[in-house]
C-alpha cells in the first residue's frame, strides 16, 4: 500500500493550499532538473518526485521564498 504525502504538515509551512500547490511546482521543477526520471524511489517504494517535493516542503527540506509586494502608490 502506498503512502499519502505529508500535505497537513506541509500546509503548515504556508498560508494557503495556492502558496502549497506553487511551492511544490517549483521543488518538482528543481528536482526534475537534477534528473531525468520523474520517478523517485524512497524506502523501496516508487513515487513521482511531485510526491517528493510536498514531502520536501513538508519535512522544512526547502526555504519557500516569497515575492515581496511593490511599495508605493500608483499614479493614475
Amino acid at each position: 500500500m502506498s503512502r499519502r504525502p505529508k500535505i497537513e504538515e506541509a500546509m503548515k509551512r504556508v498560508e494557503s493550499r495556492y502558496e502549497l500547490v506553487h511551492a511544490a511546482v517549483r521543488r518538482t521543477l528543481q528536482l526534475l532538473r537534477e534528473g531525468e526520471d520523474f520517478f523517485v524511489q524512497e524506502g523501496g517504494e516508487v513515487h513521482k518526485k511531485t510526491f517528493a517535493a510536498i514531502e520536501d516542503i513538508a519535512e522544512g527540506k526547502v526555504k519557500i521564498i516569497k515575492k515581496k509586494e511593490e511599495s508605493g502608490s500608483k499614479e493614475e
